[in-house]
């Protein structure tokens, strides 16, 4: 390579060779790296991966992967694997130890009230309207998320709500009876002005209390439940279709930023894909879980009886009053459009 060179200069010449090339190897991963690093949200639900929003975490992370290539990859946990309640999971993700997760909407309703609109009682009685609502709904989810540093990225409506219990609920006269556990601040006063004794607890604390028999009745849909076997406790179940509340997938919004805006643009594609998914899943979910139930001894009542229907529907309406005086005008137009349904 270097003849006529002496010994010491031909060993210099090729030193200078190696390094240079090494240097233009380096050069080049260096130049690449940015484009096949990858980024790992870690994403979590407090319910069981069978349960739809479970489902629904699996179906994002899948389409991620598809979108993106792998570059962005969704780790799961579900069934509260890491011990993080919905109501807690917006701290969590702005702490650092998760980059989002699937949250129950009305669990939220302590950051802004708006999220809190789904579990309004009675207010939808189907998945159209269930669905026009949260379209509505979605530009002041939006708001109050990113209010907080969160990005909303999808959400899943829930079939309805019904009332699980240890014992058959004949009408308003069984209120009383019951120590209920209701799953957010608007269902446990709801459940206290109709006459039972009622109280908003996390799934993991509820599960430990029925457990423990000091609740013997739950509110949650058939879908919630049947994740969880209450029917092992609650062998009855209760069709009030008190509401069809909705959970809400979320990421951190530094996490999303940190993105290229082609890969914003698919991942957004990719939570549009999985609401779609999660609205096809909803139509026969309900039928679905009922045949579970039933399959596993829970016996079902529906209609409900006419008096416990009309003792909840009293005692919603000033439930329903204070939410929109705390939730303003954007988001009582909103009920006002649903009770004209």
């Amino acid at each position: 390579m270097f003849p006529g060179l002496p010994l010491p200069m031909l060993f210099l010449a090729n030193r200078i060779r190696t390094i240079f090339a090494l240097s233009v190897v380096a050069a080049i991963v260096l130049s690449i790296a940015p484009a096949t690093a990858q980024v790992v949200w870690r994403m979590t639900t407090e319910y069981p991966q069978n349960n739809i929003s479970g489902v629904g975490l699996t179906t994002f992370a899948n389409y991620v992967a598809a979108r993106t290539s792998g570059f962005v990859t969704v780790t799961n946990a579900f069934d509260n694997e890491l011990k993080i309640n919905s109501g807690e999971m917006p701290r969590a993700a702005l702490d650092g130890r998760i980059a989002g997760g699937d949250a129950f909407a009305g669990a939220l309703s302590g950051i802004d009230p708006v999220l809190g609109l789904s579990t309004l009682p009675f207010l939808v009685q189907s998945v159209d309207v269930a669905r026009a609502a949260n379209l509505r709904a979605r530009p002041l989810y939006e708001k109050a998320l990113a209010a907080r540093g969160l990005k909303l990225l999808y959400v899943t409506i829930w079939p309805a709500t019904g009332l699980w219990s240890e014992r058959p609920l004949e009408g308003a006269d069984d209120l009383p009876k019951l120590n209920l556990r209701a799953y957010d601040a608007n269902s446990s006063e709801v459940m206290r002005a109709a006459g039972a004794n009622a109280q908003f607890l996390p799934m993991d604390a509820a599960l430990a209390g029925l457990k423990e028999h000091r609740l013997n009745a739950f509110l949650t849909s058939g879908d919630g439940g049947a994740g969880r076997k209450l029917w092992d406790f609650l062998p009855y179940f209760t069709a009030i279709n008190y509401a069809m509340p909705v959970s809400i997938a979320f990421v951190r919004s530094d996490a999303f930023a940190e993105l290229s805006e082609p890969m914003q643009r698919e991942v957004l594609a990719a939570a549009a894909e999985t609401e779609q998914s999660q609205l096809a899943l909803l139509a026969h979910r309900t039928s679905e879980n009922y045949a579970r139930m039933r399959d596993n001894g829970v016996r079902i009542t529906e209609p409900a009886p006419p008096s416990l229907i009309a003792a909840f529907r009293n005692a919603a309406a000033d439930a329903i009053t204070a939410w929109e005086k705390r939730a303003g005008t954007g988001a009582a137009a909103i009920v006002e459009w649903a009770r004209q349904q």
